[in-house]
């Protein structure tokens, strides 16, 4: 087995803004596990909000990683691996989906089957409209036509009323909410009832993730439920949060492998939450691999890939705002023929 890696660069469609930041574009490493006809691949889109980025990824990737001689057994190699990769999340998040995915194609079953995952039935996604300029939502609302929930990023100092309104101009559609950590507790329970009014079904973050005791205040008086984003990295978080909380969001890119995205939904059962799946600006390569927890969840927020205008590969698809999964092997997924360039 060889392992290759890619820098590789996303564009978005438009300006992705959040509470805190705004992107044109994203580095992304694309991880390529190579053993003979098959390929595994991987994605590691690192968030600076984790102290990641794909500079210390690459750093990690030149000097520290080497393959076992042992390479017959996609666990060998993870637990090989894993003490080289300096707790990255979304490094182990990206040599976890190539393993899978190089296994799966091994055993000719896809990654759902290989890990006892229900994809009967897989949730409706969401269509993010990210922080951006008034006069470009009705641009943003038309391209979300094929998706039935918007997901709205807020977090803005006096605009996030007005962004909802213009949005409710256009479309009576499900909303759904994410602060970005971007409220302070003093706006949040009126913004919160206000929300509801219009149909919006929860918030995301409202508050910093050590503002713990806000937000548990926030729970209990708010109309609509609160979801933990940036307070649920890992299972091990889960039973500090419960009381703060109706629901968790669980990205790979933070939990940091498919196993423990899995685990994540097990806890989060135990204590009678909510469970969104989520991603952050991705190509089909990360939102295929997550694609396949999506049976086990609540709600999914799934469209990292719908965002950018040069996504190299072909995985999940997105039908009447439902998510289907290809009929492979492993991940699923299918290089775009325009990008030769890569595996």
């Amino acid at each position: 087995m060889e392992l290759d890696y890619k820098v590789y660069r996303i564009h978005l469609n438009h300006t992705f803004g959040l509470s805190r930041s705004k992107n044109d574009w994203y580095d992304i490493i694309i991880l390529y596990l190579i053993d003979g006809e098959f390929v595994g691949r991987g994605e590691a889109a690192p968030s600076v909000r984790y102290n990641e980025s794909s500079d210390r990824i690459l750093s990690v990737l030149k000097n520290k990683i080497t393959l076992p001689d042992d390479c017959s057994d996609r666990e060998i190699i993870w637990n090989y691996i894993l003490p080289s990769l300096e707790g990255i999340k979304a490094l182990e998040a990206a040599f976890s989906m190539a393993l899978w995915d190089w296994w799966g194609q091994k055993k000719e079953k896809p990654i759902s089957e290989l890990l006892s995952l229900d994809c009967s039935n897989l949730p409706l996604t969401s269509y993010t409209i990210a922080i951006g300029d008034l006069d470009e939502i009705g641009q943003k609302v038309d391209e979300a036509d094929p998706y039935s929930i918007l997901k709205v990023k807020l977090g803005t100092p006096d605009k996030d009323k007005e962004i909802i309104k213009e949005i409710r101009n256009i479309t009576d559609k499900l909303i759904r909410v994410d602060a970005n950590e971007g409220w302070h507790y003093s706006e949040a329970l009126e913004l919160c009832n206000w929300l509801a009014e219009q149909n919006v079904e929860f918030v995301e973050q409202p508050f910093p993730a050590d503002q713990l005791d806000q937000t548990k205040i926030l729970k209990e008086k708010s109309p609509i439920d609160i979801y933990a984003d940036e307070n649920s990295i890992s299972s091990n978080d889960i039973y500090n949060i419960k009381e703060a909380f109706d629901g968790i969001n669980i990205k790979l890119m933070k939990c940091g492998s498919l196993e423990e995205g899995k685990k994540m939904i097990k806890v989060a059962r135990q204590y009678g939450l909510k469970v969104m799946l989520g991603c952050m600006v991705e190509t089909s390569i990360g939102i295929t691999a997550a694609s396949h927890l999506a049976g086990e969840v609540d709600v999914a927020d799934l469209d990292g890939n719908l965002l950018i205008n040069n996504d190299p590969y072909i995985g999940v698809k997105v039908v009447d705002g439902q998510l289907v999964l290809p009929d492979l092997n492993g991940t699923g997924l299918v290089l775009n023929s325009e990008y030769k360039n890569l595996l």
